[in-house]
């Protein structure tokens, strides 16, 4: 089984969040299965190139990644050197996995693919759903979705990471064909060993972008009566990061929030140790990688039930699902710090059930497994 994993951007480039995570380390995984990959890619990261070789094969921990020229500096993604090689040579696998929608270099690929009669999977990675859907550039996205885009994804297979998701894909495309499997995490974090905070202490850790909310998180800061402490984690655009920390100066909040810099892979677990609260008031998140290690860490969670994990979160009692109100996150931040019993509880027990539910032997066999299913559907 020959697997080509198409990719806008991937290693070291990790200002993109989490898919930059869970796409490496789901190709890491199959390629110690013996599964034979290439991982084609662009050496994009954000404003600026990744400075590696290209067109040449490097092997990325141990995954053979050949990035090609990105001649844009955005999110399009155009790279004619990687759709020249694709459409020579993507009859030599068996399966195209493409992953995220919309940019230019995706809609190419996926078209060389229909061209070629290739087995293609496609990982939206939230890009389907409505906020996304209607949201920037939307009659250009709904010119394509009539065009061409609802075309070739029904001619494919989709990969939604949780139920929401696949029911997003669902809505989006009536009896398009797909199935779920959860994203693998690299949870290597050291043992939970929490420490009682002088102050209530909530943390954010992810990319900075009006998708996630924060300026809810802010509004029932202010309304708060309770002292709480929120650390932000995370990169976005310096304009907008400019305009949250104005609303935090109206709302006279600025004392209690500290803008850090993005964490690595090996510090971020032991921030998110020591926080009491993880939240992610998103307006829609296909998944929620720092959710799942939040609670590998032991540290209870407030999310939107617009995340992809809010019924896992919901099912377990690892924390609190709400909607988009400010009303109903203020008074549940409050009933966080309120509520220690239900914390402490999260916090001995919530590794093990991430582990139970995200081992990564068992997901990469699912994995393998529809792979395996889409090759034997003749």
């Amino acid at each position: 089984m020959k697997i080509l994993h198409i990719v806008p951007c991937y290693k070291p480039a990790y200002r993109y969040g989490g898919p930059i995570q869970s796409v490496s380390k789901l190709c890491e995984l199959l390629t110690e299965k013996g599964t034979y990959l290439q991982v084609l890619t662009t050496t994009g990261n954000g404003p600026d190139e990744l400075d590696v070789e290209t067109e040449k094969e490097i092997i990325v921990d141990g995954v053979p990644v050949i990035y090609f020229k990105r001649y844009t500096k955005n999110n399009t993604f155009i790279s004619p050197d990687l759709w020249r090689y694709l459409y020579r040579h993507v009859n030599e696998y068996d399966i195209v996995h493409i992953h995220t929608w919309w940019n230019i270099l995706v809609l190419v690929s996926a078209m060389i693919c229909y061209l070629k009669g290739v087995k293609v999977i496609i990982s939206p990675r939230g890009m389907l759903c409505d906020y996304v859907f209607n949201g920037n550039n939307r009659f250009i996205k709904k010119c394509i979705h009539v065009l061409m885009g609802k075309s070739l994804l029904k001619r494919s297979r989709f990969h939604a990471t949780a139920l929401m998701e696949y029911d997003e894909c669902q809505q989006r495309i009536p009896g398009w064909e797909g199935f779920i499997v959860p994203n693998i995490l690299p949870l290597t974090g050291p043992p939970v060993q929490k420490k009682q905070n002088d102050v209530f202490t909530i943390v954010f850790l992810s990319r900075i972008d009006p998708k996630k909310g924060l300026e809810f998180v802010f509004e029932a800061m202010a309304r708060l009566r309770v002292d709480v402490r929120l650390k932000i984690f995370g990169t976005g655009s310096p304009v907008y990061i400019d305009e949250l920390k104005t609303l935090a100066k109206d709302l006279k909040i600025e004392g209690k929030i500290a803008w850090m810099n993005w964490q690595s892979s090996e510090t971020k677990f032991q921030q998110l140790m020591e926080a009491d609260l993880c939240v992610l008031a998103s307006y829609n998140e296909n998944f929620g990688n720092v959710i799942a290690e939040s609670l590998y860490m032991g540290t209870p969670v407030l999310i939107t039930d617009m995340v992809g994990l809010s019924s896992f979160v919901k099912a377990n009692d690892l924390g609190w699902v709400v909607p988009l109100d400010i009303n109903i996150i203020t008074n549940t931040i409050l009933q966080a710090t309120l509520d220690n019993e239900k914390r402490e509880r999260i916090n001995k027990t919530a590794r093990q059930i991430i582990e139970d539910n995200f081992a990564q032997e068992l997901l990469i066999n699912e994995y393998i497994r529809q792979y395996r299913l889409l090759l034997s559907n003749q």
